[in-house]
């Protein structure tokens, strides 16, 4: 009988590990240069906290099986498990908090599609100024430029915006419009039942998407409440801090290419319902088959759910999905071809100098900050064959540990 994970698992071999790690080594070195620490959750989380206070749909949980009468579930996402973190464990320390991590989420689907992902995002707790939305912004691209990708899009939305925009709607039709938008389905508005003048706004809302400052000015021409007004103004002055990073016009910072598409699009609607304010994500070039690199957005209402009095504590935070990462990197050369080979490999040449074959490699293990030195385990092997298989592996010396116990080294070409 041949074993095989279960649907919508797969293992990792040693070469996927090795890239995997290339990916999260460069995004964590970016992480802690910005000032963010790492925290680590639970897998597993009581369904209430999962779910966000119902911004995150049930069916997209793994439940697990009750016990002692507790709901328990696998978290499908971590800002949530964070948020409650920062409410629980973080009261007493000072604001703003920097918070990172990598791990697996898990998410319910369909048979056989995937149910285990790998993130890595941050978390930016305390902060709810425009400055804040910049620096997490502009944390995302200073991780996609430490991973030298090109050719990607950042998307920028706002669903406070995008939510009075949806206003004028009829309420029974607001969800299908939200979702036509969503989906950028032009015939599925069309579709719906809506009066002449509402379906033509519902149209020109999905058009409301492309060059920031086209948007913006499309907006200016819009008859806004005061309130909505100010989200456009904040908007407006988010785009422009960025616009002056990205080219180098502002104050110092990371500098990326200046002609790296932006884009505002007020039909981006994120699958978590709990965003508040900014909303954006990042997709590869449409010759990798623009896929969703990581995405994100302010949720100034979540760490009041878990604080019980519903009070709002500004947020915001991103995440990127590893494997996706992986796939877009894969083409480029840039993650390795091959596991990393041994330094050393120590060769007991009798049985009698096991012991000090395992301790010369030991010396060797604690001679520098890493050294990889593996013991030769199999006997009877003549030297060729030794030499053989270490150059196969693409060891570079071979100490040869004789009755004595001194070490004869070899460097092979």
């Amino acid at each position: 009988m041949t074993y095989h994970p279960p649907a919508g698992a797969r293992d990792l071999l040693p070469l996927d590990v090795a890239q995997k790690h290339w990916i999260e080594t460069r995004l964590e070195q970016v992480f802690q240069r910005w000032g963010y620490h790492r925290i680590i959750t639970s897998t597993i989380e009581r369904m209430e906290t999962l779910m966000a206070g119902g911004a995150i749909d049930q069916a997209a949980v793994i439940e697990l099986h009750p016990s002692g009468g507790k709901h328990l579930g696998l978290r499908p996402e971590l800002t949530a498990s964070i948020a409650r973190t920062a409410v629980a464990r973080l009261a007493r320390v000072t604001y703003p908090q920097r918070l990172y991590y990598h791990a697996n989420v898990f998410r319910q689907g369909s048979y056989g599609s995937q149910q285990e992902f790998y993130q890595a995002g941050v978390e930016l707790l305390g902060a709810g100024a425009t400055a804040a939305d910049a620096e997490i912004v502009l944390l995302l691209l200073d991780c996609l430029n430490n991973l030298n990708l090109r050719g990607w899009r950042l998307i920028l939305g706002d669903a406070q915006l995008t939510h009075a925009l949806l206003v004028p709607f009829p309420p029974d039709q607001r969800q299908a419009v939200r979702q036509a938008l969503a989906s950028l389905d032009r015939v599925a508005l069309e579709a719906l039942d809506l009066s002449p003048p509402l379906r033509q706004q519902a149209l020109d809302l999905l058009d409301l998407r492309g060059h920031p400052e086209d948007v913006l000015q499309a907006l200016a021409q819009l008859p806004l409440e005061a309130d909505t007004q100010a989200v456009v103004e904040r908007l407006k002055s988010l785009v422009a801090l960025i616009r002056d990073v990205m080219t180098g016009d502002g104050p110092p910072g990371p500098v990326f290419d200046h002609r790296t598409a932006l884009t505002l699009d007020l039909s981006l609607i994120q699958p978590f319902d709990y965003y508040t304010g900014l909303v954006f994500e990042v997709v590869s070039s449409p010759d990798q088959g623009c896929q969703v690199l990581g995405q994100g957005g302010r949720y100034d209402h979540l760490l009041g759910v878990f604080q019980g009095q519903g009070q709002g504590f500004p947020g915001i935070g991103f995440v990127l999905n590893i494997e996706a990462l992986h796939q877009v990197l894969l083409p480029t050369g840039h993650l390795p071809q091959d596991t990393p080979p041994s330094d050393w490999l120590v060769v007991p040449t009798v049985p009698q100098a096991a012991a000090a074959a395992f301790t010369y490699a030991h010396t060797l293990r604690t001679s520098a900050s890493l050294v990889r030195a593996e013991v030769h385990l199999a006997q009877g092997e003549s030297s060729e064959a030794i030499r053989d298989r270490a150059r196969q592996r693409h060891i570079s010396r071979i100490a040869w540990i004789g009755p004595s116990g001194l070490p004869d080294i070899e460097a092979l070409n």
